[in-house]
């Protein structure tokens, strides 16, 4: 079992005939995600990949074509906002934007008009979804993660993919690896990924991985404490970066004294969580 994408997932990919939208498409494919369509305008009726891909102008036509349930956004940051907003029009239920560098204004305007709809947003700025062995949705690599019983989340790419090889190296599989993103502005934040895994039956353990900047983290403690009963084990990147400096992701920045990874480990800790000083103890602690 799994959340949020599974063998059964129906992918539309907006921005199919860029060079990033193609490249990661042959990927999903290959992956073994059912990849059902892409959408770039005023390239409708055109095919990709061998014939195997229909492309179309609009999303609307993609999915009453198609009947896709998921859509992966590879539109640069000036259309990407509009994307969205497409996507949900169409009856989309589960989006998920890669793209960076969305203003913060355009990602408010996206994220008030997608919570009216009650649809799902992962990104932007963000890897993606990966269940091991049934899909991925995203640039999260496919190599890297077996199939098995713990959920991750995290707000880091980078670290995603190196607590994911390290858990395939001890032999521990994942049920889904959730990269969220970190701008300040997004889609299903800590506490909607967790409340998810919460409920996955086929998920008894979860690793999140959190960095310095605004107050997801605490909030992600608060719910361990009062509504989670799987062991959580945590990390915070940016333990060592100077106030007022953003390290990598727009939203990973201390400012006013708030957004101290200090802060966020001690949250964590007081909810139950065991917290690694580096990256590479997360696999250790999860094999205790």
């Amino acid at each position: 079992m799994s959340i949020l994408i599974n063998r059964n997932t129906r992918v539309v990919v907006q921005g199919i005939t860029g060079h990033d939208g193609f490249f990661h498409t042959q990927q999903m494919i290959a992956y073994g995600t059912s990849v059902v369509a892409g959408v770039t305008p005023g390239k409708g009726g055109e095919w990709v990949l061998d014939g195997k891909i229909p492309v179309f102008d609009s999303m609307k036509l993609a999915v009453e074509a198609t009947g896709a349930n998921t859509t992966v956004i590879f539109v640069p940051a000036r259309g990407a906002p509009d994307a969205m907003f497409e996507a949900a029009d169409a009856g989309i239920p589960l989006i998920v934007c890669i793209t960076e560098g969305i203003p913060v204004q355009d990602m408010m305007r996206v994220r008030s008009y997608l919570d009216s709809r009650k649809i799902q947003l992962i990104g932007p700025n963000c890897p993606g979804l990966l269940t091991p062995g049934e899909s991925k949705v995203g640039i999260i690599p496919g190599n890297i993660a077996i199939p098995g019983n713990v959920g991750v989340v995290s707000r880091s790419g980078t670290l995603t993919y190196e607590v994911l090889d390290a858990l395939r190296q001890r032999k521990m599989g994942s049920s889904t690896c959730v990269g969220i993103g970190g701008d300040p502005v997004k889609g299903m934040n800590f506490v909607d990924v967790l409340a998810l895994f919460e409920a996955d039956a086929h998920t008894d353990r979860v690793v999140l991985i959190g960095e310095i900047g605004g107050s997801d983290e605490e909030k992600a403690a608060d719910f361990i404490a009062n509504r989670m009963t799987k062991p959580v084990v945590a990390f915070i990147a940016g333990q060592t970066a100077p106030p007022g400096r953003r390290m990598g992701h727009a939203g990973a920045i201390v400012e006013g004294g708030s957004g101290l990874a200090a802060d966020k480990v001690r949250a964590l800790e007081n909810a139950g969580v065991r917290v690694a000083h580096h990256p590479e103890e997360i696999a250790e602690m999860m094999a205790d």
